[in-house]
């Protein structure tokens, strides 16, 4: 299986919240409608400080998604890439689908000067973290949030 990947466009949005639905189900979460518009319009938007949203496709129907933005770091003078979220219809799991989308975040980072794409997952995603230990590093990070 070979997927397209393409930038997200407005048409998109019928799909692209079928994914997103079916991505925060997955671990276990959901959020407000407002949150779905704020998103959306932010995927589109042309603020630098924006994310940026990409579709996988395969035989015309979007099986993918992946959204990703840039920012600055302070051990770096070039921004990195930080990979937000990245999602799969279990259908299409295991066939080149996320590797797509992760090399397309890849490429743009690439295209962009970014020298840095890092993202997160939970322990218990062991099928996407097979994928991520082939095309990745492991940090030795453990992450901590605000109580």
């Amino acid at each position: 299986m070979t997927p397209t990947v393409r930038p997200l466009t407005a048409d998109d949005r019928p799909e692209w919240d079928r994914l997103w639905t079916a991505y925060l189900e997955f671990y276990g979460t959901s959020v407000p409608a407002a949150v779905y518009d704020s998103t959306f319009a932010r995927l589109l938007g042309d603020d630098p400080q924006d994310f940026s949203g990409l579709i996988a496709e395969h035989e015309g129907r979007a099986v993918g998604l992946t959204h990703y933005l840039f920012h600055r770091h302070a051990w770096k003078v070039e921004n990195v890439c930080y990979l937000q979220d990245l999602y799969a219809d279990a259908d299409v799991r295991g066939k080149g689908v996320g590797r797509a989308l992760i090399q397309a975040v890849y490429d743009r980072a690439d295209a962009a000067g970014a020298p840095g794409v890092y993202w997160l997952t939970q322990d218990f995603n062991q099928e996407a973290r097979r994928l991520y230990d082939r095309i990745g590093k492991a940090s030795q990070f453990i992450r901590y949030n605000r109580t």
